[in-house]
């Protein structure tokens, strides 16, 4: 079997099973088999509790950061200014890799005219597309309906509604003695 210190990376080359076994005790480290259908079969000699924590360690890192579901909220009768805010923050969430839950819920009469509420939830999901794909078609639930988007990669993600900008300009125009 072919061997490998595994503080150094030094190998020692092929050695026999006893000789390998051997050479680990004389430095107080376990021996590891690494790669057993190699031929010949691979063995590192290291600290096999430090090993088992390198290898969770190394698994724990792979695994993809689990996006949330956030939820934006919204009625029929919105007003212009509330969507385009509402729309905002879903582009947010969407550039940070979250999915983002629309609902809509109705009240009272609404009921009786749902194809606003559709017009609007498809409204959302165009102003969207540049940010995100569709996870869950609209789908009415009782007094709601509700629509999943899902990030696009980042590198394709285009913003529609940016937020406006917070300088130092805007306040020193509204402040200054000049501007009355």
């Amino acid at each position: 079997m072919r061997v490998i210190l595994g503080a150094s990376g030094e190998q020692l080359g092929v050695m026999k099973l006893s000789d390998a076994l051997r050479k680990a005790q004389t430095l107080g480290l376990d021996l590891v088999e690494i790669a057993p259908t190699a031929t010949p079969p691979v063995c590192k000699i290291v600290d096999f509790g430090k090993f088992r924590y390198d290898i969770s360690k190394h698994t724990r890192d792979k695994k993809p950061a689990s996006s949330k579901l956030k939820e934006i909220k919204f009625r029929v009768n919105i007003d212009e200014h509330d969507y385009v805010t509402k729309v905002r923050h879903g582009e947010e969430f969407l550039d940070r890799g979250n999915k983002v839950r629309v609902q809509l819920q109705f009240r009272g009469r609404e009921m009786a005219h749902q194809e606003f509420g559709m017009q609007l939830v498809e409204k959302v999901r165009d102003d969207l597309s540049g940010m995100s794909q569709v996870e869950m078609e609209p789908k009415i639930t009782g007094r709601n309906v509700t629509m999943t988007l899902a990030p696009l990669p980042a590198n394709r993600r285009k913003r529609k509604f940016t937020a406006p900008p917070k300088g130092p300009d805007e306040t020193e125009e509204s402040s200054s003695p000049t501007a009355a």
